[in-house]
């Protein structure tokens, strides 16, 4: 039992049963299109917000779309580069061919895919796929987290001082209202890094790291992503410590340091609300 929120519904047996093979399927499928492309040069085009796109992003999607489609044709789908199908679905995959195509398209390793299925708007099965080494990371909502066939579990650094930090948007963060306490989060840490996007959270969840800040996030990132960490034993907020399904930030943690990490955030943001106020 926890003392916290989770966010996650449960998975249930049947639905076990059904969806983690098919999970499994759409990890291989997209996971092939991927590689094919991987250090071959492929072109990168700009979507509206500047963002890279790639032939691999688009390929992956597709074929998950028409996989889930003939499986599931009354499913509906959410994705990144082909919007939602059948939103009124009760379940609904939502996908993110390529989380970092930035790293892709740099031929950077840590790159991957998530996967997520959501039973009545919340996330009951979440993925990380690593299409280069094969990893798929899957959270079973309201159960374990598994890396293969193996239980995987966060660790807990019980002070800042011994824990490994990590954010995916390191000027992003800094431009916030909150930006100065991040940086003193940064500077207070064992260990602080940049490894973003979805291996960050593959390290929290697998005990790599202690805490993943995220700034800038989209539903295709964050649904996969909360039923992962929370099946590993950590906890995924929003920075401000409200439901994060729904938000456009991630604050994940092991756990043992959540609480003081979204105090010293909120603690420098009501300094700055007074200090505005008063001037």
């Amino acid at each position: 039992m926890t003392d916290h929120p989770l966010y996650s519904g449960t998975l249930a047996p049947a639905e076990r049963a059904e969806f983690v093979p098919f999970m499994h399927e759409l990890a291989a499928i997209s996971g092939a299109v991927i590689k094919q492309h991987y250090l071959q040069g492929t072109p990168v085009e700009r979507k509206s917000d500047e963002s890279p796109v790639t032939a691999a992003d688009k390929r992956a999607e597709e074929v998950m779309r028409l996989l889930i489609a003939q499986r599931y044709p009354d499913h509906g789908v959410l994705g990144e580069e082909y919007g939602m199908d059948r939103a009124d679905a009760r379940y609904r995959w939502v996908l993110d061919p390529i989380d970092g195509t930035k790293a892709f398209v740099s031929n950077c390793l840590i790159f991957g895919s998530l996967l997520s299925l959501l039973r009545d708007g919340r996330p009951i099965l979440g993925a990380i796929s690593h299409p280069l080494t094969g990893h798929v990371l899957m959270g079973l909502g309201g159960g374990p987290t598994l890396l293969g066939d193996r239980l995987v579990r966060v660790r807990s650094a019980p002070k800042l001082e011994e824990a490994t930090v990590l954010s995916t948007g390191h000027w992003e963060m800094l431009k916030r209202p909150d930006g100065a306490a991040f940086e003193a989060i940064s500077r207070r840490a064992l260990l602080y890094r940049t490894w973003g996007d979805c291996h960050g959270y593959f390290q929290v969840a697998t005990g790599g790291a202690d805490a993943m800040f995220d700034p800038v996030l989209k539903p295709w990132d964050i649904c996969a992503l909360v039923p992962v960490i929370e099946g590993a034993g950590g906890r995924a907020t929003a920075i401000d410590g409200s439901d994060p399904v729904n938000g456009t930030d991630m604050l994940a943690s092991s756990g043992a340091l959540h609480e003081e990490l979204l105090g010293l955030m909120a603690l420098h943001t009501n300094v700055g609300k007074s200090q505005a106020e008063a001037s």
